[in-house]
């Protein structure tokens, strides 16, 4: 479930408006594509260098994206020193630069297996953030809190949904999304189905009101496997079935996976197979998956066999 938490924090970044004045330096979030943070890098270095004539906090600013570029990657080292070299520039003046900062050294920290110092980064990103007014980058904080510290994710991703329906920051109020998406999950593991469920369709009514197309299909997939959960087969097969069809011609392996799993559990297990196994064959070639669910694609593997029920 984490890659849909990932997948759904990527749509929320991604979906965030962004207003920029004539007048305004030039924007780089704005460049951002979290599916390929070489590019990205490369668009930064751009900006980085016609940078001279902008303030510190926007070089800083710029940097601490730079240094999420490497870490993205898996360069922690390179990551680090980044950061290492932002931390020293850092003043009473850059305010944003040093949340940003903190927000940054947090996530290579946790992405590195460090989760006791992402935990701190995160947590003092959270209160100077407030501190500043900076609703946006204190919701991030928040969730990423919930991410490091699993035992306390609900706590987190309570107080970030809450600052993010007070907030009268549109970038802040975007994470109400990803957010409900997370509890949502969190009720989910914990079994409560009926609590996920009710997240979840709060979640898809608030995508339905942005409007966007993929972050509605995830709600909606969302809504889908609760069904399943819940032993309303027939429900999930039949919107499962509907997001397939809606999405065409592109690969679509968790929409597979859910088809295969909602014909299995009706014990129409030959056409269940199939399903199976091209799910199966697409998820194996993503590398998260491979490190992180190996059980999960074992499952699907000898699901896709005959017999192999």
């Amino acid at each position: 479930m984490q890659r849909f938490l990932f997948l759904t924090v990527l749509i929320a970044l991604l979906g965030a408006p962004v207003s920029v004045k004539a007048s305004s330096p030039p924007d780089f979030d704005a460049v951002w594509n979290y599916g390929d943070p070489a590019a990205t890098e490369a668009a930064f270095r751009e900006f980085e260098a016609k940078a001279a004539d902008q303030s510190l906090e926007y070089r800083l600013q710029l940097q601490t994206q730079i240094a999420r570029t490497h870490s993205l990657r898996a360069q922690f080292d390179e990551a680090h020193a980044v950061l290492d070299e932002v931390e020293k520039a850092l003043t009473d003046a850059t305010p944003v630069a040093q949340v940003r900062y903190l927000l940054e050294r947090g996530r290579t920290h946790n992405s590195s297996g460090n989760t006791k110092d992402a935990r701190a980064a995160f947590v003092h990103a959270w209160m100077r953030a407030q501190e500043i007014g900076e609703d946006f980058h204190a919701v991030d904080a928040a969730h990423m809190v919930a991410i490091a510290d699993p035992s306390e994710a609900m706590q987190w991703n309570e107080r970030g949904l809450e600052l993010a329906r007070a907030s009268k920051d549109e970038r802040a109020r975007n994470w109400k999304g990803s957010l409900l998406n997370n509890v949502g999950w969190t009720h989910f593991e914990r079994g409560d189905y009926d609590k996920a469920l009710a997240t979840f369709e709060e979640a898809l009514a608030f995508r339905k009101e942005q409007g966007k197309a993929g972050p509605i299909k995830v709600a909606r997939w969302t809504v889908a496997r609760t069904w399943r959960a819940q032993g309303k087969l027939a429900e999930a097969l039949s919107e499962q079935q509907a997001l397939l069809k809606e999405s065409g011609d592109k690969p679509d392996p968790y929409t597979w996976e859910e088809i295969a799993e909602c014909l299995h559990a009706l014990d129409r297990t030959d056409e269940a197979r199939p399903w199976f196994a091209k799910a199966h064959e697409a998820l194996s070639a993503d590398p998260w998956m491979v490190a992180n669910e190996a059980e999960r694609l074992a499952r699907l593997a000898q699901l896709a066999q005959p017999g192999g029920d």
